[in-house]
């Protein structure tokens, strides 16, 4: 069987916006189908905040797969286990918040990819190929271009190093989760802050300059996401089932309960 690309990276090598939709609350098979039919690129399964099993996880990863909807999978700090579990059941990608340094950034490569790239131990047949995969070298070789590697920039730290971050062979997007960087920095919550700014200035520099697609999370309101797509952002989260359900909900209650006050 033909292997199932990434939709996502292919539009990101592009130039072009990809949207994420996040996955926190939904756990049926039509999450990716409502996904795909809003137009968004990728899911967003986020296993650091969300309550997901490996099987909800998993589950969620394989059905995107059909759909074009690319599944990206957002574990806990440091759990390359979680991700490279992720990776073996349908996961196209993964998300590692709190990437602080070049080091970490290396270690997540490394684990993510296949020898030579890097050491992530082969899994059986996967799912990527329909679990009819060619030779375990031409299937290694090809998923490890499929793979795409996020590391989160949340912190002031991760600033100061997100050039040599994104000098990292195997990393992809430096996503700035902008809600936890304010936080570290004082300014929490304040998403058009200059000390905001000056980091999607530095990290969008790093990102050009080494050949990476640089991400944007947290900033839900029109004014501050246009600036930052405007900055070269690509490798976008766009909203959450939590946030597109609370906003269409109280869209329709506030319609009528002002039919009801006539």
């Amino acid at each position: 069987m033909s292997l199932i690309t990434n939709a996502t990276k292919a539009r990101l090598r592009g130039g072009q916006i990809a949207l994420g939709f996040g996955v926190h609350h939904l756990r049926s098979v039509a999450t990716p189908m409502i996904a795909a039919a809003t137009g968004h690129d990728w899911l967003f399964i986020d296993s650091e905040h969300g309550a997901f099993t490996v099987q909800e996880t998993t589950q969620l990863c394989l059905a995107a797969l059909p759909t074009g909807v690319t599944p990206i999978v957002r574990v806990c700090a440091g759990a390359i286990d979680e991700a490279t579990r992720a990776l073996d059941n349908g996961a196209l990608g993964i998300v590692v918040p709190h990437v602080d340094t070049e080091a970490e950034a290396k270690r997540i490569a490394t684990a993510f990819h296949y020898p030579p790239m890097g050491r992530r131990s082969w899994g059986g047949p996967p799912a990527l190929y329909g679990f009819r995969p060619p030779s375990s070298a031409e299937a290694q070789g090809a998923i490890n271009a499929e793979i795409l590697t996020v590391v989160m920039i949340e912190s002031p730290e991760a600033v100061a190093n997100a050039e040599a971050i994104a000098s990292v062979p195997g990393i992809d997007v430096l996503f700035i989760g902008t809600s936890d960087l304010t936080a570290e920095m004082g300014i929490s919550g304040q998403m058009d802050h200059a000390k905001v700014v000056e980091a999607y200035q530095a990290v969008g520099a790093a990102c050009r300059k080494h050949g990476k697609t640089l991400g944007m999370g947290g900033i839900y309101d029109e004014q501050n996401a246009a600036r930052y797509v405007g900055m070269g952002a690509r490798f976008i989260l766009s909203g959450s089932d939590h946030s597109y359900l609370l906003s269409g909900a109280n869209q329709r209650s506030v319609f009528f309960d002002r039919l009801n006050k006539g």
